[in-house]
């Protein structure tokens, strides 16, 4: 056998260890080692209770980071392309992803499972301004759901039934007995509001936040939402003078001297309203669209709700 030039081996040899090199660095941006059934969720909130659900049957991909704004984060093209080789996309919808949604549809033209979680939960619609509303958006769905562990519990479900019904490869049996294990802390966490919450006056059950966030939750506890810094339910949006004028002057009507703002969102916008109202108006942070890293309050879906009714709480009652 004709023995090969040491330099042609030596280039064999190196074209060798660049394409397992680029294999291994393909698999490891993609997370997945193995054939196994694949879901991907865009969200880190809904990521989260979907990993409650899937457990150890299948990897669970989260395309949002935590402490992101929903609303405004996008995809590489890896993220991009790991959506058309999932089994299952679950999603929020009901324009929550704005940056997202597109690659979501692609994918699901391209044959993938896609399941929308806000518009299977009886969504409600964002009210008129005279309500404390976002006016511009009066009657469209609103898609922040999640602040009302209800219509969480109702989703958790369809996700254990969409991942039954379209990856293959998991045990039915343990999907259900995660999905009926995750049920009961959330019945026991909406037991767990309504105790907390009954600690607050009926009147002074008023919210005044970043966006139009917590309609759900003033649905489900009786709360009255006075109205909003940015006048929108998406933070994409700006206040003009007059939304501030306006917004001031119901809060002074209300008596209303705490407003709750988003964590992971800059509070400058909220710290005018200090300016407009002079002293005494409190600025509270909430989890109201993000969970954050493990260890830093708000890790899971049950974490944040637990924080923000703590917070909501306290900075109503004024204790």
């Amino acid at each position: 056998m004709t023995r090969q030039p040491r330099g042609a081996r030596r280039l064999r040899t190196f074209l060798f260890v660049l394409l397992a090199l680029a294999s291994a660095a393909a698999v490891s941006a993609c997370g997945h080692s193995d054939d196994r059934p694949r879901v991907v969720v865009t969200t880190n909130i809904l990521g989260d209770i979907t990993q409650e659900i899937v457990g150890d049957e299948a990897d669970v991909t989260v395309l949002m980071k935590p402490n992101a704004d929903p609303h405004s984060f996008g995809l590489s093209a890896v993220q991009a392309a790991e959506l058309e080789r999932a089994d299952l996309v679950v999603f929020n919808g009901l324009g929550l992803e704005e940056n997202v949604l597109r690659h979501v549809e692609a994918a699901r033209e391209a044959g993938v499972a896609t399941f929308e979680a806000g518009k299977a939960v009886d969504p409600l619609t964002f009210q008129a301004h005279d309500d404390g509303g976002p006016e511009e958006e009066a009657g469209r769905p609103d898609p922040h759901f999640w602040t009302d562990p209800d219509r969480v519990r109702k989703a958790a479900g369809l996700i254990a039934d969409q991942v039954v019904a379209h990856v293959d490869g998991v045990d039915e049996k343990v999907i259900r007995a995660n999905a009926d294990r995750y049920d009961g802390q959330l019945a026991e966490l909406a037991r767990w509001m309504e105790g907390s919450f009954a600690r607050i006056p009926e009147k002074q059950r008023a919210l005044v936040t970043n966006h139009h966030v917590f309609g759900y939750l003033a649905d489900r506890f009786g709360f009255r939402v006075i109205g909003a810094v940015i006048p929108s339910g998406t933070t994409l949006a700006s206040p003009s003078s007059s939304d501030l004028r306006s917004l001031t002057q119901a809060m002074r009507e209300a008596g209303v001297r705490t407003v709750f703002a988003d964590s992971s969102q800059p509070k400058r916008l909220a710290e005018v309203l200090r300016t407009e109202l002079g002293g005494g108006v409190r600025v509270i942070e909430l989890y109201s669209e993000s969970l954050t890293e493990k260890g830093k309050g708000a890790g899971t879906y049950l974490q944040m709700m637990r924080a923000n009714t703590t917070a909501m709480t306290e900075g109503l009652t004024g204790t």
